[in-house]
Order: C-alpha cells, then structure tokens, then sequence
C-alpha cells in the first residue's frame, strides 16, 4: 500500500493506493460459475501514533486497486508515521506507511 500524507493549518489530507484485483461476485460467477471466489478489500484502517484516523468497511465496488483520499484534524505533527492495512475477503492483508509532511 502506498501513503501520502500532508499536514495543512492543522488538517492532514491522505491518499492511499490499495493494491488489490477486487474481484466481484459477479465477474467470479461469469469467469468460474461460483459466486464464493470472488475476493475484495472489506475492511481497511489507519492510525497514527496509536490513535485510529480511519476505520472504515468496504464492498465490492471499488476498482481495482483502488485509491482512498480523506482527510482528520488532530494534534499531529509533521514527521508522525500514518500506518495503514486492509483486510481482504479471503483474509489477506496489505500494509502501508507514510510520514506527514
């Protein structure tokens, strides 16, 4: 997973790249006629010094390797690390970190 993380008048803005081929239900029933191999990202998190910015649930309608852009207020400061990871369907995870800057 790639981060980038930049602080601006107290709000850091964060985009991130998952990594990932999200394949659907859909597309799994047309390519293998069972609908349970399909694997996407469903759960994705990010942290900085300890203290969760973002926990959120995904679906199966996200691109493949899809790009997160949010953004939190907070008493953070340049040079802390942003640790992020997703959860895909089938179990696997992905991790990533960036500096704010």
């Amino acid at each position: 997973m790639k981060v980038k993380a930049k602080l601006k008048n107290g709000v850091v803005k964060v985009k991130a790249l998952a990594k990932h081929g999200m394949t659907t239900f859909n597309m799994m029933e047309k390519k293998t006629g069972n609908r349970e191999d399909a694997n996407f990202i469903v759960h994705i998190t990010g942290t900085v010094n300890g203290e969760t910015v973002i926990d959120m649930s995904t679906s199966q309608f996200l691109s493949k390797n899809p790009i997160f852009k949010f953004q939190f207020k907070g008493d953070f400061k340049k040079g802390d690390k942003l640790l992020m990871s997703w959860v895909d369907r089938k179990g696997k995870t992905g991790k990533g970190k960036g500096k704010i800057k």
